[in-house]
């Protein structure tokens, strides 16, 4: 069949390099794509949110399959462009519309969704534009540390950890008032701070049943020791030590299956990946987020990881027929380690050459790169990402290392202590 992933990032190179390995795959195309993908497919340079060009290029292409990788056009609703659209309306599309979508484009939609479906999460109370003094005098009564997240979207950066009530309150200002996330910030929550060890848990879900994927752990901060600001993720583990059987059938019967439920009850047809932002508290499950996709970079780590043909999955969830399949995890651990810029997450400079002395062996997906005058340089804050796998985690974490020894640009910073915490 041929299949459009949408998208140009570390998840959507690691997602077509899966996709590409099955025998169902004729034609692999992904808009826009990036250096990497270029090598698995043919990129076409469309924006993710371009629905009139990308239903242009299904009709030319002659497209079965739509995979969408981010959540731009997710939230934006991209499903219910095609599902509107007399000659695609019955195109096969992994990816929620618009209504599921607002698991992750509303936190504020998505905090009372677990509330009203009893699936366990933070405590947390809502402030809107033009309620700043309420939201600073509400502060006042919090106990530190303080967690403010952005309503909307604002590419994984939308959530600020103080344990300053005076900082809080700066944050709280720039947001509602000041504009520091644009109008993702116009409402933001206030929620309790949870104390335990974080992970992130991938279903693919027709509304009905739904396939578990391997788990992973990712790395927010930048700084070494989970210190500094929050980023797009700076690194994953496959699997998670802790996550055990015990613990995974509370993740199921606490979370998973009533997200489901919750989704069926309140009549929103939902056929894509589920990203369940997880904490472990004493042993127990509680809900941080939820993304409409696959997170980057765990699913660089997932897929490498990920005992099943892809796109078997993926048709099944966009055909309402998950019940049928099913998915496994290749033994032994798979370790994601992002290379990025030089004052990344904040301003940092693009086009610096990227040197690539990888051999054979070392897998590498591109996050944000770009081809200028013949040469591969950066492109993005997040630029490259360095796998290893092993049969234990300190061999991955060895390989992964010596893979990203091999890659250098002007300014190239990594963590070095991914997956340390885990040993």
């Amino acid at each position: 069949m041929n299949i459009l992933l949408i998208g140009s990032g570390g998840r959507e190179h690691a997602l077509a390099w899966k996709i590409a390995q099955s025998s169902h795959c004729s034609s692999l195309f992904i808009a826009p794509g990036n250096p990497g993908t270029a090598a698995l497919g043919t990129n076409i340079p469309l924006k993710v949110d371009d629905f009139e060009g990308l239903a242009s290029a299904c009709l030319k292409e002659k497209i079965d399959l739509v995979v969408v990788g981010p959540e731009i056009p997710l939230v934006k609703g991209i499903r219910d462009f095609f599902q509107e659209h007399e000659q695609l309306k019955n195109l096969l599309i992994v990816g929620p519309g618009r209504s599921g979508a607002r698991l992750e484009g509303s936190k504020e939609f998505s905090k009372s969704f677990m509330n009203r479906h009893g699936i366990p999460t933070a405590a947390a109370r809502t402030f809107h534009a033009g309620e700043l003094p309420l939201a600073l005098s509400y502060l006042d009564t919090c106990s530190v540390p303080i967690v403010l997240k952005a309503d909307g979207l604002a590419a994984g950066k939308g959530v600020i950890i103080t344990s300053s009530r005076e900082e809080a309150k700066t944050a709280m200002t720039d947001m509602l008032a000041n504009g520091l996330f644009g109008d993702a910030g116009t409402t933001v929550l206030v929620e309790q701070f949870l104390t335990g060890i974080e992970l992130s848990v991938f279903v693919l879900t027709d509304g009905k049943d739904y396939v578990l994927l391997p788990e992973a752990k990712d790395y927010k901060r930048i700084g070494v020791g989970d210190s500094g600001p929050n980023t797009g993720g700076m690194g994953a583990v496959s699997p998670v030590p802790f996550a055990n059987a015990s613990f995974m059938e509370k993740v199921k019967i606490r979370i998973i299956e009533p997200t489901i439920r919750g989704l069926h009850q309140e009549k929103i047809d939902y056929r894509g990946f589920i990203f369940f932002g997880l904490i472990n508290v004493g042993g127990d499950p509680y809900v941080i987020e939820y993304n409409a996709r696959m997170g980057d970079p765990e699913t660089q780590s997932v897929m490498t990881r990920l005992d099943a043909d892809l796109v078997e999955l993926l048709v099944a969830t966009a055909k309402g027929e998950v019940g049928t399949v099913r998915a496994s995890s290749i033994p032994g651990y798979s370790v994601t380690i992002s290379m990025v810029s030089a004052g990344y997450p904040g301003d940092y400079t693009k086009g610096y050459e990227i040197i690539l002395q990888t051999g054979e062996r070392d897998l590498v997906f591109h996050a944000g790169t770009a081809i200028k005058s013949g040469k591969l340089v950066s492109d993005g804050g997040r630029v490259l990402s360095a796998i290893g796998r092993g049969a234990d985690l300190p061999s991955a974490i060895q390989q992964a290392y010596a893979t990203a020894s091999g890659i250098s640009w002007d300014g190239v910073y990594f963590r070095t202590d991914i997956g340390q915490d885990l040993l």
